[in-house]
C-alpha cells in the first residue's frame, strides 16, 4: 500500500474513533438511568439474547436495577423491572407513562389509527367509546355473556365431532374467540366450516405468525434496515388490507340498515356515534378508525386468548389431580345439566384459581406493549425525556418468587388462601396495569372462565401417551410464549 493510501487508512481510522467516542460521551451524558453502552447504529442489540430476551433484561437489570436504559439501534428505551417500579410509573404516574411506544412495524402498517398503538386525542377518544361500549353491552337483546356462552357450546359441539381421538386443538380453539369478537362487531357467528370465516382465520394466524417472528424483532430493533430485509412485511400489509375490506363491507351492510335507536353490535353503536358527532370538527370518529379499531379487536381478542386456552389445556392435562379437582368443583355448583354462568365464578374458586395461574404461569406477553412518556418527568434520582419508549415488562411481577413462592412451578395454590378461598394478588397483571392496560380484558376473563369450565363440564381430557411426558416448556415466538404442539383426547363425560 502507498502512503497515500497508508495515510486515508489512519484518517477513516481515526474519524470512526472520533465518532465512536464522541458517541459514547453523548450517552453518558444527561440523568438518564444507567445502562450499558451503546454502539453506533446498532446500541445494545449485541447484549441481547433473542432467543431468550427475558434472560438478558434479568441480567442487565440485576446489573443496574429496576430502572435502566437501553438502546434498540438508535431508538432510547426504558426498562422497568419489577412491581414497584411498574407501580410507580404506570399507576402513580400514570398520565405521563400513558403514550404508546414506538413499534415500528405496527406505526408503518395502522399508522396511528385504531385503539391499540394510536396516539393522542383520537386514542382517548376512540379507547373511551369502546371501553363503555364493551361494558354496557346492551346491543340488542344480547348480552355479552350470552355471545361467549353460545360460542362455548358451539365449541363443546366441535369437539364431539373428534369422537375422543387425538386432536391437535389450535385450530378449534381459535375459531371461538374469533367467533365471539365477530358476533361482537357484527352480530353474527360464522359455521366453523365457513370458506370467509377459515379465510379470516388463516390472515390472523398468518400475521400473528410473522409479527411474533426473528424477522420482526430486527424489523422494530432496527428499522432503518427495514429496506433490505426481505419481504415478509408485504404479507402483513396484504393480509391486513384483506381483513380491512372484510370489515368494512361489513360496515357498508350496517350503513343500509342502521337504527340508531336500536344498535345491535359494536359496528352499529360507532355508526351512531359518527351520526352524533358528524358536526364536531374534533371527533376522531371515522370510518377508517373504525376499520382500523375492528382490525385491532380481531388481533387482540383472538390469538392471546386461544393461545391461552391451547396453553391452560396442556398443563390441565400434564396435572391430572388438577383436573379431578375442577371435575369434582364443577359437579358440586353447577352439575352436568346446566350452562355454565359468569357468576358461578363467585362459588368456584378452584377454577377461578387454575385460570389465574395459567395466565400467570404461561406469561403469554413477557414484555408488555411498550408505554412513552408524554413530557419529561423527573423519575425517582433520573429524567426521563419526553418520547422515550418505556419497557414495562410482565415477567417479573408474573414470576415474583416473593409473592408467588416457586413461580417456575404450575400451581393453582398460588392464587388460594390456606382455607381454599380465591386470594387475589396486585401482581396478577397479564393484561398489564394502568390506563394502558388491555381494552378486552373483562372480555378475556370472562371468556377463559366459560370457555375453561364449559369444556371441563363435558370433557375429560386425556393425554397421548404418559402425562409426565408432556413437554410444558413454552415456544418463544419473538415476544410471546406460545405452548408447544400436543395432542389430546376429549372424551365425553
Amino acid at each position: 500500500m502507498d502512503l497515500w493510501g497508508l495515510t486515508t487508512t489512519a484518517l477513516l481510522a481515526c474519524v470512526l474513533f472520533l465518532i465512536l467516542s464522541l458517541w459514547i460521551q453523548g450517552f453518558k451524558r444527561g440523568k438518564l438511568p444507567p445502562g450499558p453502552t451503546p454502539l453506533p447504529l446498532i446500541g445494545n442489540i449485541l447484549q441481547l439474547d433473542t432467543k431468550n430476551i427475558n434472560a438478558s433484561f434479568s441480567k442487565l437489570a440485576e446489573k443496574y436495577g429496576p430502572v435502566y436504559t437501553l438502546y434498540m439501534g438508535t431508538q432510547r428505551v426504558v426498562v422497568l423491572y419489577g412491581y414497584n417500579i411498574m407501580k410507580e410509573a404506570l399507576i402513580d404516574h400514570g398520565d405521563v407513562f400513558l403514550e404508546r411506544g414506538d413499534i415500528p412495524i405496527f406505526d408503518d402498517l395502522l399508522k396511528g389509527e385504531g385503539i391499540g398503538f394510536s396516539h393522542g386525542e383520537r386514542w382517548k377518544q376512540i379507547r373511551r367509546f369502546s371501553l363503555m361500549t364493551l361494558r354496557n353491552f346492551g346491543m340488542g337483546k344480547r348480552s355479552i355473556e350470552e355471545r361467549v356462552q353460545e360460542e362455548a357450546q358451539c365449541l363443546v359441539e366441535e369437539l364431539r365431532k373428534t369422537k375422543g381421538q387425538p386432536t391437535d386443538p389450535t385450530f378449534i380453539l381459535g375459531c371461538a374467540p374469533c367467533n365471539v369478537i365477530c358476533s361482537i362487531l357484527f352480530r353474527d357467528r360464522f359455521k366453523y366450516s365457513d370458506e370467509k370465516f377459515l379465510n379470516l382465520m388463516k390472515l390472523l394466524n398468518e400475521n400473528f405468525q410473522v409479527l411474533n417472528s426473528p424477522w420482526a424483532q430486527f424489523y422494530n430493533f432496527l428499522p432503518g434496515f427495514r429496506v433490505y430485509l426481505p419481504g415478509k412485511h408485504n404479507i402483513i400489509y396484504r393480509n391486513t388490507d384483506k381483513m380491512n375490506n372484510f370489515i368494512m363491507e361489513r360496515v357498508k351492510e350496517h350503513q343500509k340498515v342502521l337504527d340508531p335507536n336500536n344498535p345491535q353490535d359494536f359496528i352499529d353503536c360507532y355508526l351512531s356515534k359518527m351520526q352524533q358527532e358528524k358536526d364536531n370538527p374534533q371527533s376522531k370518529f371515522d370510518l377508517q378508525n373504525l376499520v382500523m379499531t375492528g382490525t385491532d379487536l380481531f388481533g387482540a381478542g383472538t390469538e392471546t386468548t386461544s393461545s391461552t386456552l391451547k396453553y391452560g389445556l396442556l398443563l390441565i392435562l400434564k396435572y391430572p389431580e388438577v383436573q379431578a379437582k375442577i371435575h369434582e368443583e364443577i359437579d358440586r355448583v353447577i352439575g352436568q345439566n346446566r350452562v355454565p354462568s359468569i357468576k358461578d365464578r363467585q362459588d368456584m374458586p378452584y377454577m377461578d384459581a387454575v385460570v389465574h395461574e395459567v395466565q400467570r404461569f404461561i406469561d403469554l406477553k413477557p414484555l408488555n406493549l411498550p408505554h412513552a412518556v408524554n413530557r419529561d418527568i423527573q423519575f425517582r434520582q433520573y429524567v426521563i425525556p419526553k418520547g422515550t419508549t418505556i419497557f414495562p415488562l410482565l415477567s417479573p411481577v408474573l414470576w415474583d418468587s416473593k409473592e408467588f413462592p416457586n413461580p417456575d412451578q404450575f400451581d393453582p395454590q398460588h392464587f388460594l388462601d390456606k382455607d381454599g378461598k380465591f386470594k387475589k394478588s396486585d401482581y396478577f397483571m397479564p393484561f398489564s396495569t394502568g390506563k394502558r392496560s388491555c381494552l378486552g380484558e373483562g372480555l378475556a376473563r370472562m371468556e377463559l372462565f366459560l370457555f375453561f369450565t364449559t369444556i371441563l363440564q363435558n370433557f375429560t381430557l386425556k393425554p397421548v401417551g404418559d402425562p409426565n411426558d408432556l413437554s410444558i416448556k413454552p415456544n418463544r415466538v419473538g415476544f410471546a410464549n406460545i405452548a408447544p404442539n400436543y395432542q389430546l383426547c376429549f372424551l365425553p363425560r
